[in-house]
């Protein structure tokens, strides 16, 4: 009897591990080609959106339209691959939103460029990126209610930030790809050849995800919720909730107000950082990446951290309290970057500060979105809410920045974005409930 429950228990634990990786790998591969794509902005610039293959300010404005265009499909396929996943299960659905990233991210990085096959070449490029968002929308509800829905009771923060936390691996493996090709390659050779190597490396990441993903298991909360729609009787003490579309649309406009903080001030920091310290302060690209890989640290550190935290104290402790850190030294961390009389250390410890607080927001929003939908809905809900979210504050980021920079020719618009959208976050946070992480996910 004790070997066959401890079997049984060394079985769940398997199923959870594998749930972690399997979700996780996806949010890897997606990151890290977005952050490649933020990293290489101003050769992406030159090469596809320039006919004299300058990277000015113009072109460096089409590259982040394209950009922000990605973003506004992820909606879209939240929308399309969330009902998908709530219909059919979150497995296959997951196995076909990593086809479309991986495959799209391989084909960026042997097109063609401007000088040979002109106004082609960024019409190619938006294509791909559009595909990227459709996948990339349909990755995050997927990934997190696998993570979620496979969690331990008491551990749904802890699980939920790993998505979190891939995501800083893959913006790291994204900022340290791109910082050894800027060492080991002259500035002519990154800008001909050099900037495509990321790209072409989803292909073997893809594969090793493919696997990964083929042998996850359905989740248990589907498993549930399917069998007693199929058979209302089965278990009638728990009853599958179906909120209406009114209900439903609140919910994601609230989860949209509760994210947009992160979402601006991951972006900000963590990835249109590298491009606004050369375009603006005059850093090098080598110098750019450094920054990113710091703050990009700082960001990892703290997820896990922060997310096992709110397991404890709660979602809304945690993360209103690291937006309220972004909100008050965003500005003061800005202007330490800017100030030239600054050591390299300061600057070093100010870039890995503001990784950090945006970390203790990243690691229990997972969760927090999660617990903010029923079984049937989840992997619809929770995609829009971060999808939208993001689509207009992560992906208009580097554009909105960009734009008002030349406009105003003001330094420190970065963290006046920053600071509106973690006003507004702070106030949708503290809406939640302080004891919302010790119920049981709902069915």
């Amino acid at each position: 009897m004790g070997i066959t429950v401890q079997t049984r228990n060394d079985g769940v634990q398997l199923k959870r591990r594998r749930a972690l990786v399997a979700g996780s790998v996806g949010n890897f591969i997606e990151w890290y080609e977005f952050g490649v794509y933020g990293f290489f902005a101003t050769i992406i610039a030159s090469n596809f959106f320039s006919a004299d293959g300058s990277g000015d300010l113009e072109s460096l404005i089409k590259t982040y339209a394209s950009f922000a265009l990605a973003f506004f499909f992820r909606p879209v396929g939240a929308a399309l691959f969330g009902r998908l996943g709530d219909r059919i299960g979150r497995r296959p659905t997951l196995v076909i939103v990593l086809l479309l990233m991986s495959g799209a991210t391989t084909l960026i990085g042997v097109l063609p460029t401007y000088e040979s096959v002109g106004i082609l070449a960024p019409l190619l490029l938006t294509v791909l990126r559009i595909l990227q968002g459709l996948s990339a929308g349909g990755e995050f509800g997927g990934a997190v209610s696998v993570m979620t829905e496979f969690a331990p009771p008491g551990r749904r923060g802890l699980y939920g930030s790993w998505q979190s936390f891939t995501v800083a691996l893959g913006l790291l493996a994204g900022a340290g790809i791109a910082a050894l090709l800027a060492t080991v390659l002259d500035p002519s050779q990154l800008s001909d050849w050099g900037w495509r190597i990321p790209f072409l490396l989803a292909l073997p990441m893809g594969l090793v995800a493919l696997w990964l993903r083929l042998r996850l298991e359905e989740t248990p909360s589907f498993e549930r919720s399917r069998a007693v729609q199929s058979e209302p009787t089965a278990d009638a003490a728990a009853p599958v909730v179906q909120p209406t579309v009114g209900e439903t649309a609140r919910a994601i406009l609230l989860g949209i107000g509760r994210l947009m903080g992160w979402s601006a001030a991951g972006y900000t920091f963590l990835v249109v950082m590298p491009t606004y310290l050369q375009s603006s302060l005059n850093a090098t690209f080598h110098q750019a990446l450094v920054a990113s890989v710091l703050a990009n640290a700082g960001f990892a550190v703290t997820i896990p951290i922060a997310g096992g935290l709110s397991d404890r104290i709660g979602r809304r402790v945690v993360m209103l309290t690291g937006t309220l850190i972004i909100l008050v030294l965003a500005l003061p961390l800005l202007n330490v970057l800017q100030n030239e009389q600054t050591s390299l250390t300061a600057k070093g410890f100010a870039v890995f500060a503001a990784g950090a607080a945006v970390g203790l927001v990243a690691g229990p929003g997972p969760a927090m979105l999660s617990e903010m939908f029923p079984t049937s809905v989840r992997y619809t809900g929770l995609g829009l809410a971060y999808s939208l979210s993001n689509a207009v504050f992560s992906g208009c980021a580097g554009l909105i920045i960009t734009w008002l920079i030349k406009e105003t020719s003001n330094l420190d618009i970065p963290a006046y974005f920053v600071m509106a959208t973690c006003a507004v976050s702070a106030i949708a946070l503290s809406t939640l409930r302080g004891n919302a992480h010790k119920r049981a996910l709902v069915d």
